[in-house]
């Protein structure tokens, strides 16, 4: 959905899509809540992100269409913790409502949330002019199956064993193609889905490629940290998702000062590539983590890739979108918010991928290390509890080594996640600082 959310703001007006869109999630989440099994949950689920994936794009544009020029820089950082608020608050409130109520109240709680946002967006929310013009259908098909071909190898490759499945092969050959064919359709089509001077913008394309590598840290580490703090440390979901705000603390308080630092004159692209660098450190610190540490690195790393994560994205969003003509916004936004879901899809396959590979090798690297002259000091108080029983050893020391795998396969996720980051920080070259604040391009420039 998100792709075509350009062509549909301004087919129906923005106005209109935003307030249906949030309405189609409110009734959503409470049939969401109302499943009765796995096939609804499935159905309602996708009708959910059907409806959500219309509403970041818009809400960027229209926090950047009733703001003049010299807010726009303040107007995106509000936006930005806005859009933070979610997972700061959301593994703790949904942590606290399945441990004292039930897993429903998870969705049942954006009902009153939604009326109130309804209300607001009925009450406030400005219309934009609507433009006809025409659907690209092919486009949009070649778009659609490439990237459904290349989600379903991602989310299956690791379960069907990767290129050792035919099936994989498969997917992979059709993404290709159909995204290779989709690139080709966008340089020759007299209509094409996205404006051709959109893919010929710097800014934005470098924006894109960020928010690829964003998506897969950002959401990569939400993936793992989860069942690791539960899993491996023993912490509740509810202590998980205290552990984890610190995070969106720091993404936050660096938002609202890369605004005023903007505002007064720095170079948004040194805040960019100083924030990268801040979260390829903090998944530096993440590889140093171990199974007897407490909770303070924990706190300390999150909160400095928050610190990253907040340099790098209210600066690079301005610069995208300054040099974008306003009726361009709507599918800047959307190509940005694309490759983020994409880069988080490529992340969590990829760390998942990792994590499986490396528990396996470390298990079958450790197990030959415990032999029948050791396996009494693993700890001798235990042995005595268990009176001495063969089996119960056996499984004592079989679960300590799956935890030590375990552990050994998150480090290497964090590894390989720290030089990902750090090698995209020369990408900040390629980016243009714009000649004004939020700049308006000129029109004849924003052509096909």
């Amino acid at each position: 959905a998100i792709p075509i959310t350009g062509w549909l703001s301004d087919r129906v007006g923005s106005r209109n899509l935003f307030l249906w869109s949030t309405v189609g999630f409110v009734i959503a989440s409470a049939m969401c809540g109302m499943a009765q099994n796995l096939e609804q949950m499935v159905v309602f689920r996708i009708f959910q992100g059907i409806c959500a994936a219309f509403m970041n794009p818009l809400s960027q544009t229209v926090m950047l269409d009733i703001n003049p020029p010299e807010r726009q820089a303040k107007a995106m950082a509000i936006w930005g913790m806005g859009i933070m608020v979610g997972p700061i608050l959301g593994p703790v409130i949904g942590g606290w409502l399945t441990d004292n109520f039930n897993w429903r109240w998870v969705f049942f709680v954006n009902l009153p949330l939604g009326a109130i946002c309804v209300a607001i967006l009925w009450w406030l929310l400005p219309s934009r002019p609507v433009r006809r013009r025409p659907f690209d259908l092919f486009g949009f098909a070649l778009l659609a199956i490439g990237i459904s071909a290349l989600q379903l190898m991602l989310d299956r490759g690791q379960g069907e064993d990767w290129f050792g499945s035919t099936e994989i092969w498969i997917e992979m050959l059709v993404a290709m193609v159909a995204l290779w064919m989709f690139v080709v359709h966008m340089a020759t089509a007299k209509h094409p889905m996205f404006e051709r001077a959109l893919w010929r913008n710097a800014n934005l394309v470098t924006a894109m490629f960020f928010m690829l590598v964003i998506g897969v840290v950002m959401m990569a580490t939400m993936a793992l940290l989860p069942p690791m703090l539960q899993n491996l440390y023993g912490h509740s979901v509810f202590d998980t998702g205290i552990l984890l705000m610190p995070r969106g603390f720091g993404v936050v308080l660096t938002m609202a000062i890369s605004a005023r630092l903007i505002q007064r004159g720095m170079d948004p692209r040194i805040l960019v590539g100083l924030g990268m660098v801040l979260a390829a450190y903090s998944l530096w610190q993440m590889t140093h983590w171990s199974l007897e540490m407490g909770t303070w690195p924990v706190i300390v790393s999150g909160f400095v890739q928050g610190l990253g994560m907040g340099l790098v994205f209210m600066p690079l969003n301005g610069m995208a979108f300054a040099t974008l003509a306003p009726h361009q916004r709507t599918e800047g936004a959307s190509l940005i918010n694309l490759a983020r879901n994409i880069g988080a899809s490529v992340g969590i396959s990829l760390v998942t991928t990792i994590l499986a590979r490396s528990i396996q090798q470390s298990h079958a690297a450790l197990v030959p290390n415990i032999t029948a002259q050791n396996l009494g000091t693993i700890d001798p108080n235990l042995l005595q509890m268990l009176g001495g029983s063969g089996d119960a050893v056996l499984a004592m020391a079989n679960a300590e080594i799956n935890r030590q795998a375990a552990m050994i396969g998150y480090l290497n996720d964090f590894y390989a996640m720290a030089i990902l980051t750090a090698l995209s920080v020369p990408l900040v070259i390629f980016l243009r600082k714009p000649k004004g604040p939020m700049e308006k391009p000129d029109p004849a420039a924003a052509g096909h």
